[in-house]
């Protein structure tokens, strides 16, 4: 059964599914700009001329513009909006070519069973760079013993990973790892604003609910999440480690982040603000393509 707070983010999404887009690779539909390029000259080679992104709301951008859907002009993978540093906008700076081949496959609510299919769009756009951010979701269970267990979530991963390999030989794969859900609830148990709203929108209760107990059911049930989402990063890192010289993991990046406030959407006090998706360019943006 889909999770309470995933029906209300997908509710929410319908309702305004037409606002705040109208940036490339708008989230699940390729960019109108298609077609085969002229290779790209030496100077430029180093870089993709093409991309995708695949997970979840994170990299669909919910919450990063002013209304809470899906905004994918402010991706930290593939944004074109005036105020993100995406990878795809530092690329571009690089290699022209890549202007409008690149796409954002990422799904509001999507767990790790949705990544093989994003996979697939992926090869069937025959890009040259793509991006990897799941798992937060797989964690965010209604309660602990829903969440989806290591050896399923490593089955899904590796299933993706090896559509992507077999699809897509010679393009360059970055994994990174799922933020620190631990960490937001400390940073955010204290702020009454953060509290009404997860409370409220049933926002991952297996980490935020009652966010303000000190009991110690409670405490086990957050150290459990946290602990599930250190085993997810151990399953990407060596997934990716398994893929070949063609995958680059973000070396804990992403997870290491220590998330204060002003890095999540004030609508929900989880998804990053365009603030905290220009962090993520910034901290899994690989600087080279020479992998």
């Amino acid at each position: 059964m889909p999770r309470r707070w995933h029906l209300l983010v997908l509710a929410l999404l319908g309702v305004f599914a037409l606002a705040c887009e109208g940036g490339a690779g708008a989230a699940g539909e390729p960019s109108p700009t298609e077609g085969r390029t002229r290779p790209p000259s030496s100077s430029a080679s180093r870089y993709p001329a093409s991309m995708a992104a695949l997970g979840d709301s994170i990299t669909a951008g919910v919450g990063s513009c002013l209304a809470y859907l899906a905004c994918a002009k402010n991706s930290w993978a593939t944004g074109d909006g005036d105020g993100v540093q995406s990878h795809y906008q530092r690329i571009l700076a690089k290699n022209s070519k890549i202007k409008g081949h690149v796409y954002d496959f990422a799904e509001p609510g999507a767990e790790s069973d949705a990544l093989a299919a994003q996979a697939l769009r992926a090869v069937d756009a025959e890009v040259r760079y793509v991006t990897v951010l799941i798992g937060a979701n797989d964690a965010c269970a209604g309660q602990v013993g829903d969440m989806t267990p290591v050896a399923t979530f490593r089955g899904r991963v590796d299933r993706a990973l090896a559509t992507l390999r077999k699809g897509l030989p010679k393009a360059r794969v970055l994994v990174a790892s799922i933020p620190d859900l631990y960490r937001l609830w400390q940073v955010g148990r204290d702020e009454p604003s953060a509290v009404r709203l997860w409370d409220s929108l049933g926002i991952c209760p297996s980490m935020l609910a009652d966010p303000t107990s000190t009991a110690s059911a409670d405490n086990r049930r957050r150290r459990a999440v946290r602990d599930r989402i250190d085993a997810y990063d151990e399953v990407l890192r060596a997934a990716c480690a398994r893929y070949g010289s063609r995958c680059r993991w973000d070396g804990g990046k992403v997870h290491d982040l220590r998330f204060t406030l002003d890095l999540v959407s004030p609508l929900d006090y989880f998804h990053p603000s365009l603030a905290g998706q220009n962090e993520l360019a910034e901290r899994t943006y690989p600087g080279s393509f020479t992998w």
